[in-house]
């Protein structure tokens, strides 16, 4: 059966159904009958027995065939009378013995031979009448023929009716297999056809097609993944292999040498920065990124990021600052000093003025905040977390436009999450969060997993 069809399988289902309805309704219309015929014998019946009573209470002889009608039968059965009752030919058995005995004190009813019999004690005799039972049956034996051919026919043609709506009502899902048949990679942005009824197809190809958009959505960000990944390993790559061109052309001094072996190295440096981080964002799509979860003392992790980047503060005449607060959070320390090293180092490449590292407690959270005087365009920040996105031309310079991705990866991956925004005063903040520490830090941390 659920190999079949879900046409056939709607079709049989229906068609078994309507075999019980049609079943119960020849069932009641055979037993109606019988019950109208019955009461129209009963009421026949009284009728008869009325009017013969009338006759022996009112004394005088009776004419049976008067009161019997065509086929009916009527009789005064004496006191004396005694064992059963026959026809007068003999052939047909009316009443036994003991049917007789029990009508001289109360009415019975009774089939005989083909009569629906009905004897009651009137004074000191019995009037019995009766009437065949032959129409009755024949009646009953037409209307069962009837309804062996009827409906066996209704039940053929309400199938028949029940195929053609079945194939009705799974037109638009076949309408949306074809068309889903039909999508591929290069035919991404077709939707499945809707139909005009708001009912369950109709939500389930609003299902489907929501479904089919956060695909192509997340294809359209595969294809651009691969080439800005494309571009920007096609820089490093072409600078590297001019420097090993130079640096095999003769003749060639120790110095030019030496200068074009440590630019190779650099590019070689960049592209293996490229790799790193393209590798962690991948593992970010994967859900397969992990961080530990370890106690951190906030204010020692910024000073160290921020010691790390003095030098290229000093050199570019900027100042890095850090607020202490005191703060502690659970979380991986070399993911969280790669985040916040990406934020400074965009600070310091992209901004302007002091550079600002703080933490702020949050609903169970550390908010870890680096800030400084420069500025985002308003109509960059709600791409600003998305992969090889770069800012307008007051804050790029050089760089993947990996930087703020890798931040909110890193940011997911703990739980929490990234954030850009202007300052009202001016200036930029860009900050990420990570659950802060338990009061159990045994409890809180050495677990490792992906919280992605």
């Amino acid at each position: 059966m659920s190999r079949l069809p879900i046409r056939i399988r709607l079709t049989l289902v229906f068609a078994a159904v309507m075999a019980v309805v049609l079943a119960a309704l020849g069932a009641f219309l055979y037993v109606r009958l019988a019950d109208s015929l019955d009461e129209r014998i009963s009421e026949d019946l009284d009728a008869r027995r009325m009017a013969l009573t009338r006759v022996v209470v009112g004394g005088g002889d009776v004419d049976p065939s008067l009161l019997a009608g065509a086929e009916g039968l009527a009789r005064v059965i004496g006191h004396g009378a005694r064992g059963p009752v026959y026809t007068e030919t003999g052939h047909a058995l009316l009443l036994t013995a003991d049917e007789l005995d029990a009508a001289r004190t109360r009415s019975v009813t009774t089939d005989h031979d083909g009569y629906r019999l009905r004897a009651v004690p009137v004074a000191d005799k019995v009037v019995l009448v009766g009437d065949p039972l032959d129409d009755r049956q024949e009646a009953l034996d037409a209307l069962l023929a009837q309804l062996l051919v009827a409906l066996p026919l209704a039940l053929l043609a309400s199938s028949a009716i029940g195929y053609i709506v079945a194939g009705a009502a799974l037109r638009p899902i076949e309408a949306m297999r074809r068309r889903a048949d039909e999508i591929s990679a290069s035919t991404s942005a077709q939707r499945l056809p809707l139909p005009t009824a708001h009912d369950e197809v109709y939500r389930l190809g609003v299902t489907l097609n929501e479904m089919l958009e956060r695909l192509d959505a997340g294809l359209e960000r595969e294809r651009r993944f691969v080439a800005d990944a494309s571009h920007e390993l096609r820089t490093p790559l072409a600078t590297l292999k001019t420097e090993l061109e130079v640096a095999l052309r003769q003749p060639r001094s120790a110095a030019e040498l030496e200068h074009a072996i440590d630019s190779a190295a650099e590019e070689t440096d960049r592209l293996v920065r490229l790799a790193e981080n393209l590798l962690l964002v991948a593992r970010s799509d994967q859900g397969a990124l992990t961080v530990a979860r370890d106690p951190i003392a906030v204010d020692a992790l910024l000073a160290e990021v921020a010691g790390r980047f003095g030098r290229s503060a000093e050199a570019a005449g900027r100042i890095i600052e850090v607020e202490d607060s005191g703060a502690e959070l659970a979380g991986d320390r070399e993911r969280l000093d790669q985040a916040l090293g990406d934020l400074v180092e965009n600070a310091l490449r992209h901004g302007a003025g002091e550079v600002r590292l703080h933490a702020v407690e949050h609903d169970g959270f550390v908010e870890l905040h680096v800030t400084d005087q420069g500025g985002f365009d308003e109509l960059f920040l709600p791409r600003a977390f998305e992969r090889f996105t770069r800012a307008d031309d007051a804050r790029t310079g050089e760089g993947t436009g990996l930087g703020l991705a890798i931040v909110a990866a890193i940011a997911r991956a703990h739980g929490g999450s990234a954030h850009a925004a202007n300052l009202a005063g001016g200036g930029a903040d860009v900050w990420l969060t990570a659950p802060k520490l338990l009061n159990d830090p045994d409890a809180a941390g050495r677990d490792r997993g992906s919280l992605v």
